[in-house]
Formats: C-alpha cells, sequence, structure tokens
C-alpha cells in the first residue's frame, strides 16, 4: 500500500507545481456535476450547456438536455440562414464585378471621345498661337513665329 502511494507522491512531486494545480482547477471549475433521480446533471460553467448523464456499464454517458439541444438546433438554423445569404451576397458581388469589365467603352464611344480631345487640344493649340502673336506685335518684332536659337 505505500509503494503505490510513495509512487503517486513521487510523480507529483515531478510534475511542475503550477501546471498540475493549474490543470486539476480547470477541470473541476469547468464542470458540476449535481446527482439527481435518473443519474447526473452536468452543466459546463463556461458555456452554461447543461447535460443528462446516465452510469450504463461502469462508465457515465452524456446527453445534451431537451431543452438545450432544441436552442443548439435554433443556433445552427440561424446560422445556415446567415451562411445562404452571404454566399448569395458574394455571388451577386462576382457577377457585378464581371459586369463591370463589360462596362468599357465601344469603339464608337471611344472615337467620339478621342475626336473631342483632339478638337480641344486643336483649339487650345490656336490661343496659344493667337496670344504669341499678340505679344510679337506688342514687342514690335513683326513676326508671327518667335526666334528661336
Amino acid at each position: 500500500m505505500r509503494v503505490p502511494v510513495a509512487a503517486a507522491t513521487g510523480l507529483l512531486l515531478l510534475v511542475p507545481a503550477g501546471l498540475g494545480a493549474q490543470a486539476y482547477a480547470q477541470g473541476t471549475e469547468r464542470f458540476r456535476l449535481e446527482k439527481t433521480e435518473s443519474g447526473y446533471m452536468r452543466m459546463d460553467t463556461q458555456t452554461g450547456v447543461m447535460s443528462l448523464c446516465r452510469e450504463r456499464s461502469g462508465q457515465l454517458v452524456c446527453n445534451v438536455a431537451a431543452d438545450e439541444r432544441e436552442a443548439y438546433e435554433t443556433e445552427m438554423e440561424t446560422l445556415r440562414e446567415r451562411l445562404s445569404a452571404l454566399e448569395a451576397r458574394v455571388e451577386a458581388l462576382e457577377e457585378s464585378a464581371g459586369e463591370e469589365t463589360s462596362k468599357l467603352p465601344t469603339e464608337d464611344e471611344f472615337e467620339q471621345t478621342l475626336g473631342l480631345m483632339e478638337r480641344f487640344f486643336r483649339r487650345f493649340i490656336d490661343i496659344v498661337k493667337g496670344l504669341e502673336e499678340d505679344r510679337n506685335q506688342e514687342e514690335g518684332g513683326g513676326s508671327a513665329t518667335p526666334n528661336r536659337t
């Protein structure tokens, strides 16, 4: 009898003090077992999930309580609906991204825009040439083109 107790004590000394205490504290604080007429009620203190446990063939078998199961199923259905909505939204966004590439201008629209830009720059150059001629006449140069070196 002393040999198993001494061996267990020796093993406990080998385990770091904080680690063994933490593992034991987590195990005892997370679940609470309460004896009932038909077995045990196990409650997860972190999540609040309750399970009904019964002893069968020397083992404790736990099943989620009926009201918890209903809440679980409801939550699963809600998550399925959200997933379906998100998948539909992603699909719509992907389709609209494909439409964005088809919004490029047609060849006629491109030519029309290029023609407008060409007219703009020609008029702009004409205005600049007119201003240069006016400046040269004011300076008395008489020549329409400036002197270049």
